[in-house]
């Protein structure tokens, strides 16, 4: 059954109806074809999750009554932020697809040393939009319970004022022999992990020590080396599967 999202402001309880507007309008009766009578899937945004039945299609909106509400925990409650070191191309895209499924909670975009790519304020917005879009189809596809929050561009030192704020920060990083991931981050118990991914050709020296400084551990993801956009996945995996849902009964 598809999947959309609305406001919570546009589902009414007492009368058992909700109303979806935007883009998704057109997707719904032009693209998939949906007729009066048709079930789709509608969630609020905040992990409540409805099973619809269209009532009114309009030109800008479609009205539908609510027929039963799914009561499955969607959402992790480990808060993960997982802050991406800006790739080049069209690897950002990867990125945010696959992050989006596996339940990060929040993507942050970060301009480090070795940062190809560079977002000026003409593309900024076009490029924040398409991939706003991106997270959004992956949110529907995967049946998240909200919608991944994307933050950025930030500066190296806005992303580690902003890592202050997680009980726990990693760094993966290559040069790191010592200590794994696995054995930095079980058995503890923490509500939201920060995970500070390199771009290509990862970080200097310089930026690991500040992640260090506040208090940050640098880690292994193990004997191979792994692209930017294979690392932020990995690491992810591993710390939503140590700390929290994935992998588990829903």
């Amino acid at each position: 059954m598809d999947r959309f999202f609305t406001p919570k402001s546009n589902i009414n309880l007492e009368q058992n109806t909700c109303v979806i507007e935007g883009e998704d309008v057109k997707h719904i009766s032009k693209v998939l074809r949906c007729k009066e009578n048709d079930r789709i899937e509608v969630c609020d945004m905040d992990n409540n999750e409805y099973i619809c039945e269209i009532k009114e299609i309009n030109k800008d909106s479609i009205i539908l009554d609510i027929i039963e509400t799914v009561n499955i925990k969607r959402e992790s409650d480990l808060k993960v932020k997982l802050y991406q070191g800006m790739p080049k191309g069209t690897k950002m895209e990867l990125i945010l697809q696959k992050l989006t499924e596996i339940g990060v909670d929040e993507i942050i975009l970060v301009q480090a040393k070795r940062s190809v790519t560079k977002i000026d304020n003409k593309k900024e917005d076009k490029k924040i939009e398409r991939w706003e879009r991106i997270i959004y189809e992956a949110a529907k596809q995967s049946k998240r319970g909200k919608i991944p929050k994307l933050t950025g561009v930030l500066s190296f030192n806005e992303a580690l004022e902003d890592m202050k704020n997680n009980d726990l920060n990693l760094c993966p990083y290559e040069n790191e022999r010592t200590v794994s991931i696995k054995e930095a981050i079980r058995g503890l118990d923490v509500s939201s992990v920060g995970i500070f991914v390199g771009p290509e050709g990862g970080f200097e020296e310089e930026e690991v020590k500040k992640i260090q400084n506040i208090d940050g551990k640098v880690v292994s993801l193990g004997p191979r080396i792994l692209r930017t956009e294979t690392a932020s996945v990995v690491a992810s995996s591993i710390v939503l599967y140590e700390l929290s849902d994935l992998g588990g009964n829903i």
